[in-house]
């Protein structure tokens, strides 16, 4: 009864948690976030407008595109929307373009789009799977990032930053993820070396590594009591993430407050250590 008690106690507490706190710190900054049609993607888009900032929505299916911007724009926040499919070279093109057009620049980068098409060891997969998730996971941030520079370059006032997106299991062995994490590791790399790279130019590049965040990606870790409890039970806090807690971080390193911090990666867990 006593653990039935604090588990509904805790569900409670994590459906309450997330009302973000609006501020001007983004005022009038230009966002782009990849994959912001739904889960981690769409609240960090929808954060950084309600800080301020002028968001363009992108998803590779134009209805989701269309339903995310006008639900955002019906709270009045300014975003904007566009397809693309990160792995097309022709869309990453347009992403830039309608976003330049539409806002007159670039000052953030959310690379976020990610696939994991096979659930299963590594070994167990075949070479198509690995270049799917390889292409999307860690390729497609190496060319948004190498795209905008352009963009970003042209900011002389404001820090721009660039913020990728990883995972808790980049850091430990999950054995359902398999090549997934292993992409997913190599982005914890290419934000440590490109932090470098940017740094002499007043760009940063951080990474955001969740853990287990309550969307349709990871839904069969809650989706039953027995999975739920499987997957908080080595979770300090005893319950999963939310997107806006994802968002709330991804807000911070986006703004001047963060303004000293590149090449680091902030794990977002509720308690799953990721290193000392």
């Amino acid at each position: 009864m006593l653990r039935a008690s604090i588990i509904q106690s805790v569900r409670r507490y994590s459906v309450n948690i997330a009302s973000p706190i609006k501020s001007n710190r983004l005022e009038d900054k230009i966002a782009i976030v990849t994959a912001s049609t739904d889960g981690i993607g769409f609240s960090i888009a929808k954060r950084l407008a309600q800080e301020g900032a002028k968001v363009m929505i992108s998803s590779r299916k134009e209805l989701n595109v269309k339903n995310a911007v006008e639900e955002l724009r019906s709270e009045g926040l300014q975003v904007s929307g566009v397809v693309c499919h990160v792995g097309k070279a022709e869309d990453r093109k347009n992403l830039f373009e309608k976003t330049k057009a539409n806002f007159g620049g670039l000052d953030i980068l959310i690379s976020n789009a990610a696939v994991n098409p096979a659930i299963g060891q590594v070994l167990d997969n075949t070479e198509e799977v690995w270049d799917k998730i390889f292409d999307i996971n860690l390729k497609s941030t190496f060319l948004l990032m190498k795209e905008s520079l352009p963009l970003l370059k042209r900011n002389k006032s404001f820090s721009p930053s660039i913020i990728t997106i990883s995972t808790i299991a980049a850091y430990r062995y999950c054995e359902s993820l398999g090549i997934y994490s292993i992409s997913k590791t190599a982005l914890l790399s290419l934000t440590r070396i490109t932090a470098m790279e940017l740094a002499l130019h007043g760009i940063r590049v951080n990474c955001i590594a969740p853990g287990l965040i309550k969307t349709k990606f990871s839904k069969q870790y809650y989706d039953t009591q027995e999975a739920y409890d499987f997957s908080t039970s080595n979770i300090g806090m005893k319950r999963l993430g939310t997107s806006d807690e994802i968002a709330s971080v991804a807000a911070f390193l986006a703004s001047d407050d963060a303004s000293y911090i590149t090449g680091e990666t902030i794990a977002v867990t509720g308690g799953i250590f990721s290193r000392l």
